[in-house]
């Protein structure tokens, strides 16, 4: 027993990142050197770094892959106020703004109009998303073993909080379910992405998606908070909460995008998080200006809806719903409302 608690009090090692060192027990912000705007100024990627003063995993928390996705600046702004961090056993490398470039401009891509999230592992030589990429993954995710990447929908489509992993990791599994959204959905590792590139470093990472573009939504923000927390407790980074999840997340082995079947006017009867029942639930009308031509869409296999287009002009083809497919939809369709529930209740002390 004193040999275990001794483990348990292991001192945490000080990390280097970009040359500098951060000792236990210091937090410090550093900035990853990108490059130079055309006017001569230094473009950086900053990155606060906690390191704890007992042992522990190394986790990073990434957001703004995508430079219109905000959810996830606020996320870690706020997570980083958060009291418990004091005590944090291990290191937390938090990185708000990852594309910085997008980010300026309110673009999903950088200049080269490179999807940052299809360039991993990058090169030093390569594009400039190569190049970004390449300081990510050599800089942040080579010196991490654990990390959670924060995304939201499109510009005019916004997603149901909910956490997509390789669930076929046993690791990812645990701590997606830790995270603790309504929804888990199994997603396959895409070539060039994130998490393609830190699953073959054995790194496990966790794909959190809520909200929309260019926009703040307080729900996802503050499920963000909470689910990051989480999963820093379930890996004993942060002291047990006292508090129990009040509900299982329900995983989805497969979802599909419902399309327009013509060009027009998109009139949605479902909203984001309903239950749908194959042939039963009346999703949306697709009608021309004077009406003269409507189609209707009715849902083509039951399931919940976690992801939505806002924009009412359509073109034949658009992706107007995407629905995750599960066993049992009353089930997840609890889970959603009492979930939404919980996070409105809740006091939120670090704004």
């Amino acid at each position: 027993m004193p040999e275990l608690a001794a483990k348990k009090r292991r001192k945490n090692q000080p990390i280097e990142l970009a040359g500098q060192w951060v000792l236990p027990g210091e937090r410090k912000t550093i900035d990853l050197v990108v490059g130079k705007l055309y006017t001569h100024s230094p473009i950086t990627m900053p990155v606060q770094v906690l390191c704890g003063h007992q042992a522990g995993p190394v986790m990073f928390i990434s957001a703004a892959i995508h430079g219109d996705e905000l959810n996830g600046v606020e996320i870690i702004r706020r997570l980083l106020k958060v009291p418990s961090l004091k005590r944090l056993k291990g290191t937390l490398m938090a990185v708000p703004i990852v594309n910085l470039h997008g980010f300026i401009n309110q673009s999903r891509y950088l200049p080269d109009r490179r999807d940052l999230n299809r360039s991993f592992p990058g090169s030093d030589k390569g594009s400039l998303a190569g190049r970004v990429a390449r300081l990510f993954l050599d800089e942040i995710v080579e010196r991490s073993t654990h990390g959670i990447d924060l995304h939201t929908g499109a510009v005019h489509r916004s997603n149901l909080p909910q956490i997509r992993a390789d669930l076929d990791n046993e690791e990812t599994l645990r701590l997606a379910k830790a995270f603790g959204t309504p929804v888990v959905l199994n997603s396959n590792l895409r070539d060039g992405s994130l998490r393609e590139a830190a699953s073959k470093k054995g790194i496990p990472v966790l794909l959190y998606e809520a909200g929309e573009a260019l926009r703040f939504d307080e729900l996802s923000i503050r499920g963000g908070v909470e689910g990051i927390l989480r999963v820093m407790r379930q890996l004993e980074m942060l002291p047990a909460s006292r508090k129990k999840n009040e509900f299982d997340p329900i995983v989805a082995r497969s979802s599909a995008w419902v399309r327009a079947p013509q060009d027009g006017i998109f009139r949605a009867k479902v909203k984001q998080g309903y239950r749908v029942q194959k042939d039963q639930t009346l999703l949306a009308v697709v009608s021309d200006p004077f009406g003269e031509s409507e189609v209707e869409i009715w849902a083509p296999f039951s399931g919940i809806v976690i992801g939505q287009l806002h924009l009412p002009l359509v073109n034949e083809g658009e992706a107007l719903f995407h629905i995750a497919r599960f066993n049992r939809t009353d089930i997840a369709a609890d889970n959603i409302e009492n979930y939404q529930e919980t996070l409105e209740a809740l006091s939120f002390p670090y704004l």
